[in-house]
């Protein structure tokens, strides 16, 4: 079991797919470690000695903010835009759209579930 930055990689997947899964780590960044650490493409993560598993710990180590401390600051700076009461920070605080989007229509992703008003029915309008 392959175990980096406190992550399970999966054991059948390739290494550059596995290592996808540690928050942090896309498939830019997954290829330049496989390349500099010079792991073949076609390698899997279970076929990995304990030596290559220890050189991508260390190399994730030294070279990328992962998982927690990534986290961490990714909320870190949403807080600070709160703190601000700028635009942005007000946008998150109402937990709308922050860059622009419109929301009289869509923008269900980010305001949740649509809630009814009550008591709101059309009246029929007289003639």
């Amino acid at each position: 079991m392959a175990r980096i930055a406190g992550i399970n990689i999966p054991q059948n997947k390739l290494v550059h797919i596995g290592l996808t899964y540690i928050y942090g780590i896309g498939d830019k960044f997954s290829h330049q470690i496989c390349s500099s650490l010079e792991i073949p493409r076609a390698k899997r993560v279970n076929e990995l000695t304990d030596e290559e598993i220890l050189k991508i710990r260390e190399y994730i180590d030294q070279n990328f903010k992962v998982e927690g401390d990534l986290r961490r600051d990714y909320s870190l700076s949403i807080k600070r835009l709160i703190d601000l009461a700028c635009y942005r920070g007000t946008r998150h605080r109402k937990k709308l759209p922050v860059r622009g989007q419109r929301t009289r229509c869509n923008a269900r992703t980010r305001k949740g579930k649509a809630i009814a008003i009550a008591g709101k029915k059309l009246t029929p309008t007289k003639k």
